[in-house]
């Protein structure tokens, strides 16, 4: 039910009127969408978030009339009339209030509006930067209202949810130490320390943790998180997550609760009913059989790895056993059918992205395809078995070796499923990517790196390999994807100050760096510091699939252009120089002119 919004100067909204309020006397205020005219008498579409009226203006009201005459889109005005049924040709099924028009007694107008730089409705397409220029304008526009109003909905759900689960909400610190590990840091200067800054944060990771041991057993947290890195179309510098920490606790435990916190979003904010437990694969797996760590799985193609034997009789495989390499493949089922063009321009892009090759089969009586010839019996027949060749498949295979390799399949699984229309867009699939690797190596810094971050707990059984066998070591960590997006990530946390400082050692942190960035972590470790662990969801993301929106910047009412900048208010911005001596800062930027 639209609610009603009875102030001074309107009695309802202009979304709420129905065939039941037939004679009633009313007042409404919003904005002009469009005035019509109507072989003299003016109609009026009046505009608030909650929807559009139709306000008829009638010779016969000779002071609202003139008034209206006047009346430009984009104008605030206020109206008092009587609410009558429209005419059975003139009704408008698209709007809620289509049964009905406002027949106005009295107009009148709050405020005016300078000539649009675009207009508000209506399907013409309108540059990005302009829109952000103008974002108060481009906020006006139904279809970016309805996504922060589900925004908020979400939002109203998340804390429902949380606090029936026992959870309490508490705000952590935005001004705070900086401990760069990851993204680049947002600093904040600090004028009554000199030379000293906070920084903003990333992440609360630190807080939540310490929560987990003062005694907090279950926190949550709506929180904006800043990043200072390079942006794209699902990233800004300022974003927010819904945090979640848990003590006493396994990884189960955390993925049921945010399984449960979709299923909920799913069923009240779209009325889809999502099934828990999601579907659970390794990171080892996901790479292996999609190329990526974050695979779609609303796209049926798998890359699968063939075994050949020693001699096939064609080169390429051969080496290729002998090498040690993969063969790889991705079967097309029929009735699917890919052109020759577009293996040809598949082949040839593909290449170029670094796989040795693109080769073509297809399955009929037989299997047939440029290297046939070359290929012994029992080659084809492991082809044909082990892919599950039909008549009409296509079978596309590659050599190749390592994450590299198998990510460019990955892409190639991508767009193949896209080229030939396999993705079901309708869909939500949903799926845990567990067992990430603790470490990856940083061929620049020429150190190991937190895969996830530095807090994350290895898997028991690994613990004896670190500083032996770092690649080899599996994390206790955790991703929620939905549709090829990562939109939750977390882990378990390590809780002993011993294992955290030898997590530590070996990304390059030695004990003095350790204790000078992260003193007061292992200091609260030391004092009953309880087995926890947690997950973050991206809202903004989270927003985008739901709204099947493009773009975060969509979903989020202020946002930063492509190059960080807010063109509405023009920030970032130059300050006084007053302001920098107070910050005892100077700077050394000279702009090229």
């Amino acid at each position: 039910m639209i609610p009603t919004l009875e102030t001074t100067l309107r009695m309802v909204s202009c979304g709420s009127l129905r065939k039941v309020d037939e004679g009633k006397t009313v007042k409404l205020a919003g904005w002009v969408a469009r005035v019509r005219d109507h072989g003299g008498v003016l109609f009026v579409d009046l505009r608030d978030r909650y929807g559009k009226t139709q306000v008829v203006c009638d010779p016969a009201q000779e002071q609202v009339y003139s008034i209206a005459k006047n009346l430009r889109n984009e104008w605030v005005i206020s109206v008092t009339g009587k609410v009558r049924l429209r005419p059975e040709s003139s009704k408008n099924s698209n709007l809620d209030t289509g049964e009905i028009e406002l027949l106005a007694t009295e107009l009148t107008v709050l405020n005016q509006s300078a000539v649009l730089p675009f207009q508000i409705e209506g399907t013409e397409e309108v540059n990005e930067d302009l829109r952000l220029k103008y974002r108060f304008l481009d906020l006006r526009r139904e279809n970016l209202q309805e996504k922060l109003i589900l925004r908020s909905n979400i939002t109203h759900a998340v804390r429902d949810y949380f606090h029936r689960h026992q959870f309490i909400e508490v705000e952590t610190p935005v001004l705070m130490k900086s401990t760069p590990e990851g993204a680049r840091d947002f600093l904040v200067p600090s004028r009554v320390n000199p030379g000293k800054f906070f920084a903003l944060p990333q992440s609360p990771q630190t807080y939540k943790q310490i929560l987990m041991v003062s005694g907090f057993d279950r926190y949550f947290q709506i929180v904006k998180c800043f990043r200072d890195e390079d942006l794209r179309a699902d990233r800004q510098p300022e974003f927010t997550q819904i945090d979640i920490e848990m003590a006493f606790i396994e990884q189960n435990d955390i993925q049921t609760i945010a399984e449960g916190l979709v299923v909920r979003l799913f069923k009240d904010i779209m009325g889809k009913d999502i099934q828990a437990p999601f579907l659970r694969m390794t990171y080892d797996e996901a790479i292996n059989r999609y190329g990526s760590d974050k695979p779609d799985l609303r796209n049926p193609l798998v890359i699968q790895d063939v075994s050949l034997p020693v001699e096939t009789g064609f080169k390429v495989f051969d080496s290729a056993v002998s090498e040690g390499k993969l063969v790889s493949g991705i079967r097309i089922p029929a009735p699917s059918i890919l052109s020759r063009n577009t293996y040809d321009d598949l082949a040839e892009r593909y290449k170029t992205a670094g796989l040795a090759g693109l080769i073509l089969f297809r399955m009929g009586a037989q299997l047939d395809g440029p290297v046939v010839k070359f290929l012994n019996d029992e080659t084809k027949n492991a082809l044909v078995s082990q892919f599950g060749l039909s008549d009409g498949d296509t079978l596309l295979l590659s050599t190749g070796k390592g994450t590299k390799y198998k990510t460019i399949l990955g892409n190639l699984r991508l767009e193949l499923g896209k080229t030939l229309s396999l993705v079901d867009e309708s869909a939500f699939r949903f799926h845990w990517v567990n067992d990430f690797p603790l470490l990856e190596w940083d061929e620049e810094e020429k150190r190991y790196i937190a895969m996830h971050h530095p807090f994350t707990s290895p898997q028991n059984d690994d613990i004896a390999k670190m500083g032996v066998d770092n690649d080899s070591i599996k994390a206790k960590a955790y991703d929620l994807v939905l549709n090829g997006n990562e939109i939750a990530g977390g882990s378990i946390r390590i809780y002993n100050p011993e294992l955290q400082s030898k997590m530590f050692e070996l990304i390059g942190i030695g004990a003095e760096e350790a204790r000078e960035k992260f003193g007061f972590l292992l200091d609260a470790f030391k004092f009953g510091a309880p087995p926890h662990g947690g997950i973050a969801f991206g809202l903004d993301r989270l927003v985008m699939i739901m709204t099947g929106s493009q773009s975060i910047r969509d979903v989020i009412a202020f946002p930063k252009n492509s190059n960080a900048q807010s063109l509405m208010d023009n920030a970032p911005s130059e300050v006084s120089d007053k302001q920098m001596r107070e910050l005892y800062i100077k700077s050394t930027f000279h702009p090229v002119k």
